[in-house]
């Protein structure tokens, strides 16, 4: 016999008892056994499927909740390093942004600027500018993000990888695990260049990422770097 104080509950607040699934299935169950096992409750079988598949809508809609916010941080990342690369009044401010500010607000733990060139990397100016500034033979940015394949080129890559030696990453090259590829096109008549991310992560930067952002991102930095290139 049911208390007469849990009976007065549950008839004054009888939705207390339809919003509670595990209450409702018990009732179910012990519905479907007061049955026996001859009969075959269909709505009962109904109320399953239906709260399985209530159950994947729920986990579609976290999902895409979440990644709306994921989408919505990487965005404001995006938005904070363009920022900070519109301050700098001279090059080697801008480089310092770029290897400090701009790689500590994308969380990536290296920076490369690869600029493409006739002129030798032993240059005493270019050895002023640091590790940052990369200078290499005509071609290598092309050579480098094919990494010895015939696949077509697109603006950004990402890639998971393990540098076989230390010439672009120096001494950072044992850590890096994953990295982002942003092809430049510094106007007609100038040699490409290639912003490259570097991150210790091998999850940071994978092939099946969007790349919008970070084509958006190397559009404002070669047309910023042409202000110093000119």
């Amino acid at each position: 016999m049911i208390e007469p104080d849990l009976r007065d509950r549950i008839l004054a607040e009888p939705e207390t008892i339809l919003e509670d699934r595990d209450v409702m299935n018990a009732l179910v169950a012990a519905n479907e056994r007061a049955m026996g096992a001859n009969i075959v409750d269909l709505r009962g079988i109904a109320m399953q499927r239906l709260e399985t598949r209530l159950d994947r809508l729920e986990d579609t809609h976290r999902g895409v909740i979440a990644a709306a916010y994921e989408n919505l941080a990487g965005t404001n990342q995006v938005h904070r390093a363009i920022l900070q690369l519109l301050d700098p009044l001279d090059f080697q401010e801008f480089l310092r942004v770029l290897t400090e500010d701009v790689a500590a607000t994308l969380r990536v733990d290296c920076v490369r600027l690869v600029l493409e060139s006739v002129q030798s990397a032993d240059d005493p100016a270019l050895r002023r500018l640091g590790d940052v500034l990369y200078v290499a033979e005509p071609g290598f940015v092309a050579s480098y993000v094919a990494g010895g394949r015939n696949v077509p080129l697109r603006p950004v890559t990402l890639r998971q990888v393990l540098p076989e030696s230390d010439a672009l990453y120096g001494d950072r090259a044992g850590y890096i695990h994953s990295e982002a590829l942003l092809r430049l096109d510094f106007g007609k008549g100038r040699l490409p260049g290639m912003l490259v991310f570097g991150a210790e992560d091998p999850h940071q930067f994978k092939p099946t990422h969007g790349t919008d952002l970070l084509a958006f991102f190397a559009g404002i930095f070669e047309r910023t770097m042409r202000r110093w290139l000119n």
